[in-house]
């Protein structure tokens, strides 16, 4: 195994307990915006440090590439959800945005 197989094996596991965490998070935390940032913020760093890892094992700028057009998606599109999530939450009178 080469140092770049190793480096890109410890991305993949770093992302995937940023992804675990990110799930624990919103199984623990008691109100929606705790649990919409814990969301965000581990699902949005493990997608890029697993993006990462595959675009080093993969060798290619052109996949590389691709996985970072794959990330500004995947960010936007975590992004927007959550917004809109967290604004249904606040119009629906459930729960109080945070202080």
């Amino acid at each position: 195994m080469s140092v770049q197989e190793g480096i890109a094996g410890l991305l993949l596991l770093s992302g995937c307990g940023f992804f675990i965490t990110g799930t624990i998070g919103l199984l623990r935390f008691p109100d929606v915006f705790s649990r919409l940032h814990a969301l965000t913020k581990a699902d949005n760093l493990g997608l890029l440090l697993i993006c990462s890892g595959l675009a080093l094992h993969a060798g290619s700028l052109r996949i590389a590439g691709l996985l970072l057009i794959i990330w500004i998606l995947g960010l936007l599109a975590a992004t927007v959800s959550c917004h809109l999530i967290a604004r249904r939450a606040v119009r629906s009178g459930r729960t109080e945005p945070p202080a």
